[in-house]
């Protein structure tokens, strides 16, 4: 993976994790400062940055997540193809596509923007909340999957039909159906109309 000026600050030379930490923004997505990963998802939670990656295949089936169990935040959910923070100075494109990288083991073969949606989502589970101004992409996957088990439990490409069957009986994250609402016109333009997205 390619290393970049923000990249680059954020790897630990020694080999242990440095703390993590999030772009703290405005209501119109100004960065305003910076917070520590788990102090700024403390209720009642700080505005920061972060980014949804919607991934589909050649057929316009959606790439779902289930996030690993040991992941603190929502683990054991289901949720979009990818999701996360910008480090801090790291542009949201470059971050979507380090972490589909990381977790999926694959780059997309396109990734476009596809907006930005703001929201407030506490986590009934986890007592953290999800205060996060989001930045939206789209994209296609043609290669084969290499899930990192830290990050990934299991994953599935399903069809509209198919997802509205598994958010019926399986637990979803707290953020994915705000996500993938506010994606939807973009979804649509990428996968084309006989998709049904």
């Amino acid at each position: 993976m390619p290393i970049t000026p923000a990249t680059a600050t954020h790897r630990a030379s020694n080999g242990t994790a440095d703390a993590i930490l999030l772009e703290l923004v405005d209501e119109n997505g100004v960065t305003i400062g910076t917070a520590e990963k788990l102090a700024a998802h403390q209720p009642p939670g700080q505005l920061h940055r972060a980014f949804s990656v919607f991934l589909f295949d050649e057929q316009g089936r959606l790439l779902l997540q289930q996030r690993a169990l040991g992941k603190y935040h929502s683990p054991g959910v289901w949720s979009n193809t990818c999701c996360g923070h910008p480090y801090p100075g790291e542009a949201p494109f470059a971050a979507a596509a380090r972490r589909t990288y990381e977790e999926l083991g694959v780059s997309p073969s396109l990734l476009a923007e596809a907006g930005t949606v703001r929201y407030n989502h506490p986590d009934p589970d986890s007592g953290l909340v999800e205060q996060e101004y989001n930045h939206l992409f789209v994209g296609l996957v043609q290669s084969a999957l290499r899930p990192d088990p830290e990050e990934v439990g299991d994953t599935a490409f399903v069809t509209p039909a198919e997802l509205a069957e598994r958010h019926a009986k399986d637990t979803f994250s707290s953020w994915f159906m705000t996500v993938l609402d506010a994606a939807r016109p973009a979804v649509r333009e990428l996968t084309g109309p006989s998709a049904g997205w």
